[in-house]
């Protein structure tokens, strides 16, 4: 069998070839999550606090369907870097079953749990009102979130970052063009406000959901997915999560740090809230592109982990973390210059705009040693540390950030801000320390014929 690229082609043209569409990609998912405020706000500043509060729930369903892709993708890769078609196969198929019944159980949480949630948050009728409205529609009918993530991972695991690109994109134009027609009632459309919004998202989820199963079927010739012939292997599920935990885990942790947070500056007005929620609308603008150079990086890594090709995993590592800086560098330079002008695209007021201002330059500061942080990340759970993986993102929003942004609190609002620099410098003395272990005990010991041979 001829060997897939991720072994043969060289390592810098590898890695802009599988993350340059991704990195499009997570570019126009992070434009359509910044437009999607931008309309949310025109309605009201409580409509756009109570999206900032459904964040945590909302980024809770995205962790299980995005993090399970995860497994499948690294061990999908990984089975094919060792030669071994039919178990990516069993692998793939037993992804698509773990899918379904992730929606299932998020649909009946949601339609029991999203009152008491909101409530949790706030006394604000109007508030919890729109809250819930929202959250009933995005998580109810979250099937396209689930089935998306898994066709798109599936897509990345064998180098075909162009296709999956194409799915994230069609979902997120479709998503960008529906919410002013739904929110305000544009042309044959009635207006539905934040309802509008809500559906305009589970529509464009659907689309690239549906796009990516036909690209799967069509063009992706090294996996065959067969919900007849394969069937679920309990062993294989247990490898995927061991895999797919941290990934999981990591931004559901954060949606823990953020309903925290947001208890923590609700103290002070809802539009401290808001502004906490406009700046990971923000944020995601810096971080997706390098989220999206992870996606590039991981299948690259997990291929020649089970590829036995030491030097090509150490050469991709270094080549994202340079890439990751540059992209965050972009990032302190616009949240520093231009404050004021990414509040004004929210309708902010000037009080708000004031918040902003003091939040968006203090945060910014952490960027470049977040760069660094996530793919040091990503490539503990290619080579299969998820656990440490997981243990880092515990320790920064749980164990510093938190409590750090609590004892800030009571030095005022704009000392809050800082918890987020402190979190980061913890996590990149965490990280440096295991990637060196790492690459001692498990990088540089390979070579062709020797290793223990790999199992799933």
């Amino acid at each position: 069998m001829q060997e897939n690229k991720m072994g043969t082609m060289p390592v810098g043209k590898l890695l802009v070839q599988m993350s340059t569409p991704m990195m499009l990609s997570m570019l126009t998912q992070a434009l359509y999550n910044i437009v999607d405020s931008i309309f949310v706000a025109m309605i009201s500043e409580n409509a756009l606090t109570a999206v900032s509060l459904a964040f945590p729930l909302q980024n809770l369903m995205i962790a299980f369907g995005v993090g399970t892709g995860v497994g499948v993708n690294a061990l999908v890769s990984r089975s094919l870097g060792a030669g071994r078609g039919e178990l990516a196969n069993s692998i793939a198929t037993t992804g698509i079953r773990l899918m379904a019944i992730t929606y299932v159980g998020f649909a009946l949480f949601i339609t029991l749990a999203v009152r008491p949630f909101f409530a949790m948050q706030t006394d604000d009728a109007e508030i919890i009102s729109f809250g819930v409205t929202y959250m009933q529609i995005v998580g109810i009918l979250s099937i396209g979130l689930f089935f998306q993530a898994m066709m798109e991972k599936l897509l990345q695991s064998t180098g075909k970052t162009h296709l999956s690109m194409i799915t994230q994109i069609l979902g997120a134009v479709i998503n960008m063009i529906m919410d002013p027609m739904l929110i305000f009632g544009i042309g044959p459309f009635p207006e539905m406000g934040i309802a509008g919004a809500a559906t305009a998202t589970i529509f464009g989820q659907i689309i690239g959901g549906l796009l990516g199963l036909y690209f799967n079927k069509t063009k992706n010739k090294e996996i065959t997915i067969s919900l007849k012939k394969y069937k679920t292997d309990m062993e294989i599920v247990r490898h995927i999560y061991s895999i797919a935990l941290p990934s999981i885990l990591l931004p559901a942790i954060g949606s823990i740090m953020t309903f925290g947070l947001n208890k923590i500056l609700i103290a002070f007005s809802s539009t401290a809230t808001a502004v906490f929620g406009v700046y990971f609308k923000l944020q995601s603008f810096v971080f997706m592109p390098v989220f999206g150079l992870n996606n590039g990086m991981v299948p690259i890594i997990a291929y020649n982990y089970g590829a036995k090709k030491p030097k090509r995993i150490t050469d991709t590592y270094k080549l994202a973390i340079l890439g990751a800086e540059g992209l965050m560098a972009i990032g302190v330079a616009i949240f520093m210059i231009f404050p004021d002008q990414l509040m004004a695209m929210f309708s902010a007021s000037e009080e708000m705009t004031e918040m902003g201002r003091v939040a968006l330059r203090t945060i910014a500061v952490m960027f470049p040693l977040a760069g660094f942080s996530i793919v040091s990340i990503s490539t503990f759970q290619a080579l299969g540390h998820g656990f440490v993986s997981m243990l880092n993102s515990l320790i920064r929003q749980l164990i510093v950030l938190l409590p750090a942004a609590w004892v800030l609190s009571h030095f005022g609002l704009s000392a809050v801000w800082w918890a987020f620099p402190i979190a980061e410098l913890f996590s990149i003395v965490y990280c440096v320390f295991f990637m060196r272990k790492f690459v001692k005990e498990d990088i540089r010991p390979l070579t062709s014929g020797e290793n223990a041979s790999y199992q799933v």
